[in-house]
């Protein structure tokens, strides 16, 4: 089955968390608008195709700005590079937002951020664990929309199995499915058995698994020799846990990576793509869209991916699990 990332149902994508969020990444604008100009049309001409958005991205009075940059950087395309891309973007189920069109206005608003350029939405995340009545609602209201032909796919994020199955039942009485699952998988990713029952039930169901924070939000990046200082004050307290934990994981990473003469990165997105997931990674820069493209051009053999996964089961510390992620 064919995917959305560039190449089988594994390729590769973008998120674009990062464009706009000063608490986490040091978003400054408008001077980082630029660079991310440059990072996006790198990406597009490395091959990467599929991006994800969200209409909660962008911290404080920067809340949209994500949307809005895509949206910018979009309508600069050439008309061959702008046919070929997916763009999905999530919209967030707030408290307020609800009734089966409590998500309407965020899609309206999200679609003009992107002018236009949207073909799939997705539900931000599961509200079964506190206000499960919302989330039906919620998924109804986004398959009118389906429906109703404003959108063409439908995706959702940080759904278990057990909620999947529902959803799918749902969604089957009405002739639709799920296009996506975003769910956290990383070499790093807490709770291995559920995700590897998800990922075998979205094979099963011909249902793309996208994973975000691919590199455990760039600890992953990081070579064994060096311990860098993130900027920010949330990821240098994850690094302070991590990079220690992660010594020996890191340096089986770093063997495979000096063997083909790659990055770490890659080898991360690999890892990933070799699970049966499309890697999101979040970009910023230039040189990364194109590192991310390049591991397209190589995957894993099983014995590296076995040593790999030897080291994970030894890494104590992992990546904290999202409060919002259902079963």
């Amino acid at each position: 089955m064919a995917g959305s990332g560039g190449g089988p149902l594994n390729g590769i994508g973008f998120g674009t968390w990062a464009w706009g969020n000063q608490l986490i990444w040091g978003y400054n604008p408008p001077e980082d608008d630029e660079r991310l100009a440059a990072t996006f049309n790198q990406a597009l001409r490395s091959g990467l195709r599929l991006i994800d958005t969200a209409d909660s991205y962008g911290t404080g009075r920067l809340n949209g700005r994500s949307e809005l940059l895509l949206g910018q950087f979009i309508e600069a395309q050439p008309e061959h590079l702008r046919s070929g891309l997916v763009v999905a973007t999530k919209l967030a189920p707030f408290p307020w937002r609800l009734g089966r069109r409590g998500l309407e206005r965020a899609f309206h608003a999200s679609r003009k951020r992107l002018k236009g350029h949207l073909n799939r939405v997705q539900l931000h995340w599961s509200t079964s664990r506190y206000a499960p009545w919302q989330e039906v609602d919620l998924l109804d209201g986004l398959a009118d929309l389906v429906e109703q032909g404003l959108v063409a796919e439908l995706g959702v994020s940080n759904i278990g199995p057990q909620r999947l199955a529902w959803m799918q039942s749902r969604l089957a009485e009405r002739n639709l499915s799920l296009c996506s699952v975003q769910v956290q998988c990383s070499l790093l990713a807490p709770d291995d058995l559920v995700l590897q029952e998800l990922i075998q039930q979205c094979e099963s169901l011909g249902i793309e698994v996208l994973a975000y924070s691919p590199l455990a939000f760039g600890v992953l990046s990081c070579p064994p020799d060096k311990e860098p200082e993130p900027t920010t004050l949330l990821r240098r307290r994850l690094y302070r846990r991590l990079l220690p934990a992660s010594l020996n994981l890191r340096r089986a990473m770093g063997a495979i990576a000096v063997s083909r003469g790659v990055s770490l990165v890659q080898v991360a997105l690999n890892w990933c793509r070799a699970n049966g997931s499309t890697p999101i990674p979040g970009i910023r820069t230039p040189e990364q869209a194109q590192d991310v493209a390049s591991a397209l051009t190589w995957t894993l053999t099983p014995e590296e991916k076995r040593s790999l996964d030897l080291e994970r089961k030894n890494c104590r510390e992992r990546m904290p699990a999202n409060p919002f992620q259902s079963r």
